[in-house]
This record gives structure tokens, C-alpha cells and sequence, in this order.
């Protein structure tokens, strides 16, 4: 844990200490941002103080004495809930603006692992409680140098894979075989296993109006077949096999043995031009150094597209954050299922995936970006038009 790192970032935001607590695990932010390893039997309740200035406090059931021993600072225990108030009331004397793990009308719900109570309590001695989200973002989802090359490399590996999946769907729809979603989605399994890359779910492969399900997932039971004429649509994620590596995640999409209709034209531009106007705001930001919040882009792509008539059938947010998990503990770009405050920081890693879902089919178009104190770039290749396959 960087003590002084974390200490500095409370001093930058006017907060007088961070507030952390855990009970059955249901803070995972808390041992990531603490440097603890997940745990495995937390029965009782333990909570960990620290200060913008100053030594950092825990407080533990006698129980459980050694919860904390991994961690900086004095150690008080309770075994009471009598005890556990006295300690915890005097444990946060002294400090008024307090951050949790906690959003305001839960907002940003990825940040909401106290509970109303908690919060309650410590409201009830005078306690301004103010959100971590800011503080999460700044020390989980800002990347090293070796992450971020580990992002690249994940990029080179799956950016070559796409155009081989391409050439083998054409070859087996020759020689007269069958294809289904299933199928394509375990020759898709096997190239990434042939790289070295993992995954946390397998890709999406999806026809027809299975593609307008954002989240549609095959399987041998319900897989559709792959023909000449289906509208196809692939999302494909990965990343290298050690701690801390970081995904890479992007969608293409295409006509299978024909050249794109006007309609799926028409959608496509409306999806392509939006997923540009985010990236273009994203980088206008960086470039000039103005802050720019995770809801932004979002609204930026959502303008595009609502003016193409395809508003209503953009069902889902513009992107999220990228990290070791697919979906990391930063600023997603959201405007419609949350209006994410969060700032876009640099050294991030974050998905920009605008699509437009109707009931024969949906078309998304994703990539991704990373972030510096310069610059925001666009880190792999980028589909410009429909694919014929």
C-alpha cells in the first residue's frame, strides 16, 4: 500500500481521511486499494482509518485481532457493539470529511459497498461522508508502463486474429461445412489460446437479430447456424496471463457472402460517426488539458447517433473502463445508465463502443484508448466500413 501516495491524493481533494470497512468480503476495492490479499473467512466487522495527515488506526474484533496486522498504523479492539461504536466515534476524531466506499443516491453503484447504515452511523456524529469513486479510479485503474504494454500486446495478438477468423468462416462456408456461433466462437477460444491470452468469458459471436442482443452469449444448446446472407457480428476480448495484465476488447461487424444493405449501411455510419465524436472529444480534451468526465463522451456519441433517427435503440452506455478486469473500477463512459461524474485520468485504459440494437439486428463498433497527460489515443485498429465476409 503507498501510504503517502494515498495520503497526498486525500490532501489534493480536501478529504481529512479515508474510511474503510469490510464485512464477509463485500468490499473488494477495499483489499485491492490496501494491498490485502482477498479474503477468505472475514466474520467480523474491521475498519481501517486513514488520515490525510498521520499514523493510520484499525479497529478489530478480539476475535479476529490479526485481520489487519499486514496494514501501517495503531490497533484498537472491540468486542461489543458498545465497544465498536466508542472505537469507531473515537477513532474518526478529529476528522469531519470523510471518504467511503459509498455514492451519492448510488449514482456510480461500482463504488456502493457500504452499507446505509454504516453510513448512517458515521453521519450521526457530525461526519460529512463523501464518495471514493475519485480515489478508486486514481489508484485502480491508473496503469503502469508494464500494464500498458501488456494492453498493447493483447492488441497485436487479437487485431491479427479478426482477419484469419475472417479468411476461416469464408473457407468453411466454401467447402459446403457448417458453421455455427458456437463453432466460430471456439476457432475464436483456440487462436487466443494459441497466443497466450485468457479471457474471463468466451467471445460473442452473433447473427441476425441474436446481434441486437449486446450481451447475447452462444452455446452448443441454442447456437444459430452461420450462411451466406446472415448479418455477423464479433466481440472478442483477451489479455496476457499474469497479475495485473490488462484486456484488450473490440467489435467488428459484417455481411456474410454479400455486400452490406443501405439499411445496415445507414445504421453503421450512424454508429461509426458516433463512436468518432467521442473519440474526438476525448482527445480534444487531452490535448488542451481540460478535465473531462466520463459522461461527456457518452453524450457526444448519444447526439450523433439520436440525430440519425437511431436514438431509442441505443440501449446501452458508449464504454468502460479497461484494466485487469475487463470491466475496471474507473470512469465508464455513461450518460444513460449512470451519469458517471468520474474523470477521465491519465494512464487510463477505457472502451469506446457506441451501438444501435433493433429487432433484426444490432450493430456496435468498439475500440479502445488509452489515456497520458498529453494525449488520448486509439490503440488498435478501427473499423472504418461493414465488412463483407
Amino acid at each position: 500500500m503507498d501510504v503517502a501516495g494515498l495520503q497526498a491524493a486525500l490532501r489534493e481533494q480536501g478529504i481529512d481521511a479515508w474510511l474503510f470497512y469490510d464485512h464477509h468480503g463485500r468490499d473488494p476495492l477495499a483489499y485491492r486499494v490496501l494491498g490485502l490479499p482477498p479474503p477468505a473467512h472475514v466474520t467480523r466487522r474491521w475498519y481501517y482509518l486513514l488520515p490525510a495527515t498521520g499514523e493510520p488506526r484499525k479497529l478489530v474484533h478480539r476475535i479476529e485481532a490479526a485481520r489487519l496486522d499486514a496494514l501501517p498504523g495503531g490497533r484498537q479492539m472491540y468486542a461489543s457493539w458498545q465497544e465498536l461504536e466508542a472505537g469507531l466515534e473515537a477513532m474518526l476524531g478529529g476528522h469531519t470529511r470523510i471518504a467511503m466506499q459509498y455514492s451519492p443516491r448510488n449514482a456510480i453503484m461500482y463504488v456502493s459497498m457500504v452499507d446505509a447504515g454504516t453510513v448512517e452511523l458515521v453521519r450521526g456524529w457530525g461526519k460529512e461522508v463523501v464518495s471514493s469513486a475519485d480515489l478508486i479510479a486514481q489508484f485502480e485503474a491508473v496503469l503502469t508502463a508494464e500494464q500498458m504494454a501488456s494492453h498493447y500486446a493483447a492488441q497485436r495478438a487479437i487485431d491479427g486474429i479478426l482477419p484469419l477468423a475472417w479468411q476461416w468462416l469464408r473457407g468453411e462456408l466454401d467447402a459446403g461445412r457448417s458453421v455455427t456461433e458456437y463453432t466460430m466462437q471456439g476457432w475464436l477460444v483456440e487462436a487466443l489460446r494459441a497466443e497466450d491470452l485468457v479471457w474471463e468469458h468466451p467471445p460473442n459471436v452473433s447473427v441476425n437479430e441474436n446481434s441486437a442482443d449486446s450481451h447475447y452469449e452462444p452455446s452448443a444448446a441454442r447456437a444459430r447456424p452461420i450462411r451466406n446472407g446472415d448479418f455477423l457480428l464479433v466481440d472478442i476480448w483477451g489479455r496476457q496471463d499474469w497479475p495485473g495484465a490488462v484486456f484488450y476488447d473490440i467489435t467488428w461487424t459484417g455481411a456474410v457472402g454479400r455486400a452490406p444493405s443501405a439499411r445496415e449501411q445507414a445504421v453503421f455510419s450512424a454508429v461509426r460517426n458516433g463512436r468518432d465524436a467521442a473519440i474526438a472529444l476525448v482527445q480534444e480534451a487531452f490535448q488542451n488539458k481540460r478535465p473531462i468526465a466520463g459522461w461527456e463522451p457518452d453524450a457526444a456519441a448519444r447526439a450523433v447517433i439520436t440525430a440519425a433517427g437511431f436514438g431509442p435503440a441505443f440501449t446501452h452506455r458508449t464504454g468502460h473502463n479497461i484494466a485487469h478486469e475487463i470491466h475496471g473500477a474507473g470512469a465508464h463512459l455513461d450518460d444513460l445508465e449512470t451519469h458517471d461524474e468520474r474523470l477521465l485520468l491519465p494512464g487510463t485504459c477505457f472502451s469506446v463502443e457506441p451501438g444501435v440494437y433493433l429487432e433484426s439486428l444490432g450493430i456496435r463498433s468498439e475500440v479502445n484508448m488509452i489515456t497520458s497527460a498529453a494525449e488520448a489515443v486509439v490503440t488498435g485498429r478501427v473499423q472504418a466500413e461493414l465488412l463483407r465476409l
